[in-house]
């Protein structure tokens, strides 16, 4: 088995609504799709996320095995 790393948007408070769930081989990569949903679905800039909101964010981030 190999390690990813998997979010999904309904776990961020606030968006209990949002079917969105992302998988990826790297955090990086993760990351930069996270930011891609953020503006296409959610009309958010992620540049503009403060430091507080990428650590909450990166609480809901979880490894999973694929």
């Amino acid at each position: 088995m190999t390690k990813a790393y998997s979010y999904a948007c309904r776990d961020c408070e606030g968006m209990e609504a949002c079917p969105a769930s992302i998988v990826a081989a790297t955090k990086e990569e993760l990351w930069t799709m996270m930011g891609h949903h953020a503006r296409i679905a959610h009309d958010e800039n992620p540049d503009d996320w403060d430091a507080e909101t990428n650590s909450y964010l990166e609480t809901l981030i979880k490894t999973v095995e694929v």
